[in-house]
């Protein structure tokens, strides 16, 4: 399977590779990245790789799966974005995490937003979530950001969630606005 590259103005989303481990795994490694992530914890370099190999699996099981995020201008991957609906998940999300360092640049918005519409246009999904802690207002901000709304709560992998969604329509609707 090839997995699709996306370029936009800032980002290029591609699948993972073994020289992302390294950066990969000191995301995966930061106790405030991790903080809303799952249970919370950070990953050893030894989870990171295997937390990499279950992404490319997804694509390979699924169809769609989460880009390593590279930005352009530097070629240094920055984070990971995409599609996610394991075996049991609430829905079909959309979902972000970017390292640190590149916090409060726009990248998890332009990134997501990437995702999105890719989502709707190529995947055709009819409804599109995002599942984040309650205390994670900077993803509830870039959920908003791409028209999501809060939809209600669920317990995810033992943690109380928020769970923000749009539907197709709602999307076409917003994009049609921005043109």
């Amino acid at each position: 399977m090839q997995i699709p590259k996306i370029v936009t103005k800032q980002l290029i989303l591609r699948g993972f590779e073994e020289n992302d481990l390294d950066a990969y795994a000191e995301m995966c490694g930061d106790v405030e990245v991790m903080r809303y992530v799952g249970s919370g914890q950070t990953m050893t370099r030894s989870d990171s790789w295997r937390s990499m190999a279950m992404m490319l699996g997804h694509w390979y099981l699924r169809g769609y799966g989460f880009w390593a995020v590279e930005q352009r201008r530097t070629g240094e991957m920055i984070g990971r974005v995409g599609c996610w609906q394991p075996e049991g998940w609430l829905g079909f999300e959309v979902g972000w995490m970017i390292r640190r360092a590149f916090w409060g640049r726009n990248f998890a918005t332009e990134a997501g937003s990437a995702a999105m519409e890719y989502a709707f246009e190529e995947l055709q999904q009819p409804r599109v979530i995002s599942i984040i802690q309650p205390e994670n207002i900077a993803s509830r901000r870039v959920a908003e950001k791409l028209g999501e709304k809060l939809e209600g709560t669920a317990k995810v992998l033992g943690q109380e969630t928020v769970i923000y969604a749009i539907s197709r329509k709602e999307w076409e609707n917003r994009s049609s606005k921005l043109i």
